[in-house]
C-alpha cells in the first residue's frame, strides 16, 4: 500500500485508516481543493480532478445544510453499483481538511464511519500546534497545487 503526504504528520493516521476501512482510494485535502495527502490513485491528473471534485460537493453541501438547516451538511454517502464514496470534514489545529475515500464491497459504510471518527481524532492529535499563517488561495496557489502533486508522485 502506498501513501503519498505533502506533510508528514499526516501519514500514520491516514496509514491506519486506509489498513482498518479497507478503503481502495483516500484523499485528505484542504477545503480549497490543495492536496495534503492521497491512497491508490496513479496519475496526478485523477488527484487533481478528484480534489476539485470533492471541494466544490464540500463547498455546495455546506452551504446548502446551512441555507436549510442553519448549519453546514456534515459526512456524505453515495453508494454506486460496484463502489462507494465517502467525504467528509476533520478539524485539526493546523485548520479544517476534507477526507474523501472510495470503497467497495470489502468494507461497508458503517466501518468507514467509525475508522472515519478515528482518523479525525488521530489527525487532530498528529497536527503541529503551529499553525502556518498564509492565504489560502494565495497568487501562487496552480504552483503550490503543482508542487504538492510533484511531491505525491515523487517528481519533486
Amino acid at each position: 500500500m502506498t501513501i503519498a503526504v505533502v506533510e508528514g504528520w499526516i501519514e500514520e493516521p491516514l496509514r491506519q485508516f486506509v489498513d482498518e476501512a479497507r478503503v481502495l482510494l483516500a484523499l485528505l485535502l484542504h477545503p480549497s481543493g490543495q492536496v495534503l495527502a492521497q491512497h491508490g490513485f496513479t496519475r496526478a491528473v485523477d488527484v487533481m480532478s478528484a480534489c476539485a471534485l470533492a471541494a466544490a460537493i464540500h463547498a455546495s453541501s455546506g452551504e446548502l445544510g446551512r441555507q436549510l438547516d442553519g448549519r453546514p451538511f456534515g459526512a456524505l454517502h453515495h453508494a454506486g453499483r460496484e463502489r462507494q464514496i465517502f467525504l467528509a470534514p476533520a478539524a485539526t489545529p493546523r485548520g479544517p481538511l476534507v477526507c474523501l475515500a472510495v470503497f467497495d464491497e470489502a468494507t461497508s459504510l458503517g466501518l468507514v464511519q467509525l475508522y472515519f471518527a478515528e482518523l479525525r481524532a488521530r489527525l487532530a492529535s498528529a497536527a503541529p500546534a503551529e499553525r502556518e499563517e498564509r492565504p489560502v488561495l494565495a497568487g501562487n496557489f496552480e504552483f503550490e497545487l503543482n508542487r504538492n502533486l510533484a511531491v505525491l508522485f515523487g517528481r519533486a
